[in-house]
């Protein structure tokens, strides 16, 4: 089979290596789709702690179930499927305590190697996190069902009522698939970035208002009548966007700070604003399998996300694809193999 190795930061090798044979619960997939993501991306350009190198990378896709192992029940030969590449261990104490996203091994344990053309599901992902994908659903769309349950995830840990407002700061791939689920809430939504073109997709997923970052004060003084919104989800992942990120919120108001930041990142607030006016700074992690199971209701029920994907190469075009994000050139590439 032909999977791609990520060698060391903008070196990848497509390599032929022998295909596995699924053992006890396992069940061995042929991809269809697999997209690039923002930590591809940064595993591509400087490595990342997350992605062992040398070695294969890759995590969002979709695809056909190609073998089973003894003992899988569900699923066949022939399945089209989607799923996640990770699931909790079920006996740290975080999985004993419900936080199922915190479990101790949950790293450890992931399946990386998307960009390929197989991928060997272990037993438990494939008890928790693989499901039936429906017809009516494409495969470059199901396979954002690891990226939309993360999403799940942080604004299932939001009070997000219908008329509830909010500013999302970035427009990447994770900052528009918030917005789309919050207009699926009746949520007012505020998306804030430099990228004009990434704006324009989000007017088209229905924002409220689509600002660059120098006109967003205005833009929340209009929505809110100069209080502030309820809500600010920060999908960028950059410092500077951190620290301005409460400047956006209302008195009693929550932050969610979603983008994560590179390990030893130091920001600072005005301790004035988060005493005084109550704020709420929150971090979110991961996803839980009721996250992924909620995404994937959410895939069946036609959330409409496919404008997100910007094209697709082959695999053998992987490193054509990561050059072209660098660049800010397009949001998501589904790779084909």
């Amino acid at each position: 089979m032909l999977t791609s190795f990520l060698l060391k930061p903008g070196k990848i090798e497509l390599r032929d290596i022998p295909a596995p044979t699924p053992g006890n619960g396992e069940v061995l997939v042929r991809i269809k789709a697999a997209l690039t993501c923002g930590t591809d991306l940064k595993a591509y350009q400087r490595g990342h702690p997350m992605i062992p190198m040398p070695g294969p990378f890759g995590h969002e896709f979709s695809g056909i179930i190609e073998q089973t192992g003894h003992g899988v029940n569900g699923f066949s030969e022939g399945d089209e499927v989607m799923c996640v590449h990770s699931a909790p261990c079920g006996g740290c104490s975080y999985c004993n305590a419900g936080r199922f996203n915190l479990c101790e091994n949950i790293m450890d344990t992931k399946v990386l190697g998307a960009f390929a053309d197989h991928i060997l599901l272990p037993q438990h992902i494939v008890r928790q996190n693989l499901f039936i994908k429906p017809s009516s659903v494409s495969f470059e769309t199901a396979a954002m069902l690891e990226p939309l349950s993360c999403v799940v995830h942080g604004i299932n840990q939001l009070d997000i009522r219908e008329g509830s407002t909010v500013v999302v700061m970035g427009s990447g791939p994770i900052g528009l698939l918030h917005l789309a689920i919050l207009k699926r809430k009746r949520a007012r939504v505020i998306v804030t970035a430099r990228n004009m073109e990434r704006l324009n997709i989000a007017g088209q997923l229905g924002a409220d208002a689509c600002v660059q970052p120098d006109r967003l004060h205005e833009a929340v003084n209009s929505l809110t009548n100069k209080i502030g919104v309820d809500f600010v989800i920060e999908c960028t992942g950059q410092a500077e966007v951190w620290e301005r990120s409460v400047d956006y919120a209302r008195r009693g108001g929550t932050i969610m700070l979603f983008g994560g930041c590179k390990t030893g990142t130091r920001v600072s607030y005005d301790t004035y604003r988060l005493h005084y006016d109550e704020l709420t700074l929150k971090g979110a992690f991961h996803f839980t399998p009721a996250d992924v199971a909620e995404a994937k209701k959410l895939l069946e029920q036609g959330l409409d996300i496919s404008s997100i994907i910007t094209g697709s190469y082959p695999l053998v075009d992987l490193e054509k694809a990561l050059v072209r994000l660098g660049k800010s050139d397009g949001l998501k590439y589904a790779i084909i193999p």
